[in-house]
């Protein structure tokens, strides 16, 4: 069964390690990412916050960038499409030799966080021993199995909590004001008030949980993690 895991990288550990610390509270987001071959990965990354001046210039010395160009200029974000030669066998592992694909990256604060998707728990498996044999920083923050829907299933969603959501949210249950009531949906869907309850607090809970924490600024101080 597919899975999509959340999971962290030191940022020293892999590429733009020497650029990083130039952004002031800035943070990257790559949005797109192909590995043109076991030695070369090709990102398209945005970056943002202060301190961009002094990012752009660290480029050119930076060990793991071998090229870059600036595509578009923003003002207080700039769009670079770059070439990555080193530190980056996490991701050329992730995407050619597991065949993976990566979904979310952003960078900052000394961290790397992304959201990975894999064939199966085995590939997850496979990459953070991989991780493990080279010392590297593979934190496993989230897994979710997806189960029919990939939509439903990134999101750690369960069949009855994406129902329960995606009723209400058609029905206006979260408009203000709001359109039903909790009971409304209960008759709806046929189950109990209480049963709405508890599958939306559980529903808004790992929305949260999988959709902020690829993107916060910090998540504290990566640790070395196998997956057990």
């Amino acid at each position: 069964m597919s899975t999509i895991a959340a999971v962290e990288l030191d940022a020293d550990e892999f590429a733009l390690g020497e650029s990083l610390p130039a952004l002031d509270d800035g943070e990257l987001e790559v949005i797109r990412v192909a590995a043109t071959n076991e030695n070369t990965v090709v990102p398209y990354v945005r970056v943002s916050g202060d301190g961009l001046d002094a990012f752009e210039e660290s480029l050119s010395s930076d060990s793991s960038v071998e090229t870059w160009r600036l595509v578009d200029d923003l003002g207080d974000e700039r769009l670079y499409r770059m070439e990555w030669t080193e530190d980056i066998l996490v991701v050329v592992h992730l995407l050619l030799e597991e065949e993976g694909a990566v979904l979310e990256m952003h960078g900052g604060q000394g961290t790397w966080r992304l959201r990975v998707l894999l064939p199966d728990r085995d590939s997850l498996t496979e990459t953070a021993q991989f991780c493990e044999e080279r010392d590297l920083t593979f934190a496993i923050k989230h897994i979710y199995e997806l189960d029919g829907s990939v939509g439903r299933g990134q999101y750690g969603l369960s069949r009855d909590q994406y129902e329960v959501l995606t009723t209400a949210l058609g029905q206006g249950y979260f408009d203000v004001p709001r359109n039903v009531t909790m009971g409304d949906l209960a008759a709806e869907l046929d189950i109990s008030q209480q049963a709405v309850s508890e599958r939306l607090r559980r529903g808004h809970k790992n929305l949260l949980e999988s959709t902020l924490e690829v993107g916060e600024s910090s998540f504290g101080e990566p640790t070395k993690q196998r997956l057990q």
